[in-house]
């Protein structure tokens, strides 16, 4: 086993410049020790023993994340972890895990006072090793809220994304289907015989009444009378067993007398001919609108993820309207609103001024806290999720307002400390607040919380004009 001295403690970065008989002091109330490959070290929720510095070999840090340990750091020689001072942390976090044979030199918790008391250049060392490790620590818990945001909206997009794709893939199987069954249905049309103003008269009609289609909501009673009228006039004019031809017939607008218009213009032994083509083209034209719809519907989602991330723009404060951040992140989160039965609210002020900020920063604003709403919801299985902007003086003010059961008084303080959370493990890393907390002050503004049962409500305030 290496001998603890002074003079090797002074090969560690952090103790360079820590004199000899400080280094000599915490040696003496040290202990050195050989460890075993895979021991365990230190795990979630167990004290700290102290401050550990790594003479040989080495060590490996786990974290739970998403339900599974993940590595977020290797300690070697010259290394120092553990318990340091001023740190509010006297749990581990953690799992410490030694990789191969490891010689360990550890300060005790209990003599950590002492050390802040008498031992100004070690304890000065120690911090600063304390607040590089912190901040590494929240880069990657920041990078690790990221990628969970990311995780839940990628899910929703996918389950927003997989219906108007279906729908394209099933619309263009029957629209080809219903393709190759033309030939049968071209011989009794090519059979017909009619005089050219005859034709021109079907033809005015039908794209006559197609144009002045209007969208009509109708009730399963009034579209079965309507289907019954016209099933009966067909019937009458020697077209049988055509219910789609019906039902196509209703869909787009006709009515019974748009019907008899079409009698008036075709001899009567080729009007089920003519009603046949007549079905195909809406058949065709419904199947193709619906494709239409669905591609539409794909391109606006990939919009709004274009237009969330802010992908396409410079990183810097840009004037432009909040609403089109607000309402991307809804349709990202579009998904975990239904699946709550959640009542959404949009209480925007119109006269809002485009506001210079840090847009994709405040995307993840909005997420945060909608989604929490949305979480908080979840347990009741319905709820109403109110978006409020509004503007005071030279300021907007953006209210995210849930009727949940509240966050409880005895952790209201806590909420926007990083690392805290009252998610099960996988649902939320507790630096989701924290993130909202840093990019409002980014933008010179602040937020509250006022929340009580059955009534939740977190404002953020920032300036119009950065």
């Amino acid at each position: 086993m290496i001998p603890c001295t002074p003079s090797l403690l002074k090969t560690f970065d952090a103790l360079k410049d820590v004199p000899e008989d400080q280094l000599q002091w915490m040696i003496d109330r040290s202990e050195c020790r050989m460890l075993p490959d895979g021991e365990l070290l230190s795990e979630p929720g167990k004290p700290l023993p102290g401050t550990h510095l790594v003479i040989s070999g080495s060590l490996k840090v786990f974290m739970p994340i998403g339900g599974i340990k993940q590595e977020i750091g290797t300690f070697l020689p010259g290394d120092i972890t553990g318990y340091l001072p001023y740190s509010r942390g006297k749990m581990a976090s953690g799992y410490a895990v030694i990789v191969g044979d490891t010689q360990l030199m550890t300060f005790p918790s209990e003599h950590m006072n002492d050390l802040i008391r008498s031992q100004f250049e070690l304890t000065q060392a120690l911090v600063h090793v304390m607040t590089n490790r912190v901040r590494t620590f929240t880069a990657l818990q920041q990078q690790n809220e990221k990628m969970l945001a990311l995780g839940k909206l990628s899910a929703g997009m996918a389950h927003e994304l997989n219906n108007p794709a279906s729908a394209i893939v099933r619309d263009s199987d029957s629209l080809l289907k219903h393709l190759k069954l033309q030939p049968e249905d071209f011989k009794s049309v090519i059979s017909v015989r009619m005089e050219p103003e005859q034709v021109d008269a079907v033809s005015n009609e039908l794209f006559r009444i197609l144009n002045d289609r209007k969208t009509v909501t109708l009730s399963l009673k009034q579209r079965s009378e309507k289907e019954n009228d016209i099933e009966d006039i067909l019937e009458e004019l020697g077209v049988h067993g055509q219910y789609e031809l019906v039902e196509n017939l209703v869909e787009f607008g006709f009515e019974t007398e748009d019907i008899r218009s079409f009698n008036a213009h075709i001899p009567r032994e080729y009007l089920p001919a003519v009603f046949g083509w007549i079905n195909n083209l809406l058949v065709t034209d419904r199947m193709v609108q619906d494709i239409a719809e669905s591609a539409r519907r794909i391109a606006d989602l990939v919009a709004s993820v274009k237009t969330y991330t802010h992908m396409d723009q410079a990183p810097d404060k840009q004037f432009a309207d909040i609403h089109v951040g607000i309402r991307n992140t809804l349709t990202m989160l579009g998904y975990k609103v239904k699946k709550g039965n959640i009542t959404l609210h949009e209480e925007f002020d119109p006269t809002l001024p485009p506001v210079k900020a840090l847009i994709g920063e405040l995307n993840q604003v909005w997420t945060n806290l909608i989604d929490n709403a949305l979480d908080a919801m979840e347990s009741s299985h319905k709820g109403n999720l109110t978006i409020k902007t509004q503007r005071v003086k030279d300021n907007v003010l953006v209210s995210v307002i849930d009727d949940g059961p509240g966050i409880p008084d005895d952790i209201k303080s806590r909420i926007f400390d990083p690392f805290f959370t009252t998610k099960e493990i996988g649902k939320g890393t507790g630096m989701g607040l924290e993130v909202v907390l840093r990019i409002v002050k980014m933008h010179n503004g602040w937020i509250k919380v006022d929340s009580a049962p059955g009534h939740t409500a977190f404002t953020v305030c920032f300036p119009i004009n950065a």
